[in-house]
Order: structure tokens, then C-alpha cells, then sequence
């Protein structure tokens, strides 16, 4: 039996270990939330007078249903991001018989680095939908169809 190869793999086996307790620990410090805080996405009816926004977002696990806002109303919904991989599809409507709509990726973490409190802003206007984290100023993202 060879003693001297014992040792090299005592070592390897604690630089994976190493590494392994990095990359966790780099997962969960990336987050500058607290830890289990609920992540959270947020929509508001910024169209004109008597523009209803009608939303509808769904993920693998879950359909939120269609919820209905006047101009000035939010809706929101929180939740903790899967180890595998978290995405809410939404399909926003608005005009006369709702006839203007967008659909997109509303919220996508989860997989190797896990949200804690993030916050995805979604602002619906007359021109199209505006995102933020809350720190900038939102952004034109996508318009209407």
C-alpha cells in the first residue's frame, strides 16, 4: 500500500470542500438582502384616465389568476426563489376590450445564486412597460402590441 498518496488526497478532498464552502457562502453573500427575505415583484397602473391594466402571471408551480388595476392601484406578489430555477411569465392587457397586451419575463432567479429581497418594479404607461430595481429610475422595456 502506497502511505505517500494518502496525504494528496486529504488535501484535495479539503480544497473541494474549500471551494464548495466558498461558492455557497458567495451565493448567499452576493445577496445584500437579509437572509430568507422574500423576494418580490410589483406592478402599477400608470395608464390614462378610466385604463384598466388586467395581469395574469404564472410560473411552473403557480398561477396567480388575473388581477385588475385602476390607474394609480398596484398589485404585487412575493415569494422565495427555488434552488432549481424561479420564473414568473406575466401577460399584461390594457385599452378598449383590452386589446393592447405584453408578455414577459416578470421575475427569473434561482439556480446556482439564490435572491433574498429582490425587487422587480413593473410600471405600465401609455407607451409601454417601464422596469426598475427601485434604486434607478425605471426603464422602457417592452410596448404594447
Amino acid at each position: 500500500m502506497n502511505y505517500r498518496r494518502r496525504p494528496l488526497q486529504i488535501i484535495n478532498t479539503m480544497n473541494r470542500l474549500s471551494c464548495f464552502l466558498l461558492t455557497i457562502g458567495l451565493c448567499i453573500g452576493l445577496s445584500n438582502a437579509k437572509w430568507n427575505e422574500k423576494n418580490s415583484v410589483h406592478f402599477k397602473n400608470s395608464l390614462g384616465r378610466n385604463n384598466i391594466l388586467k395581469i395574469n402571471c404564472i410560473s411552473n408551480d403557480d398561477d396567480l389568476g388575473f388581477h385588475y388595476l385602476r390607474p394609480g392601484e398596484t398589485y404585487e406578489f412575493s415569494f422565495h426563489d427555488s434552488v432549481i430555477k424561479t420564473e414568473f411569465f406575466c401577460d399584461l392587457w390594457q385599452g378598449p376590450n383590452f386589446k393592447f397586451h405584453a408578455g414577459f419575463t416578470g421575475y427569473e432567479g434561482g439556480g446556482l445564486i439564490v435572491h433574498y429581497g429582490k425587487k422587480n418594479f413593473w410600471d405600465a404607461r401609455e407607451d409601454g412597460i417601464y422596469f426598475t430595481h427601485g434604486q434607478k429610475m425605471p426603464k422602457l422595456e417592452y410596448t404594447w402590441k
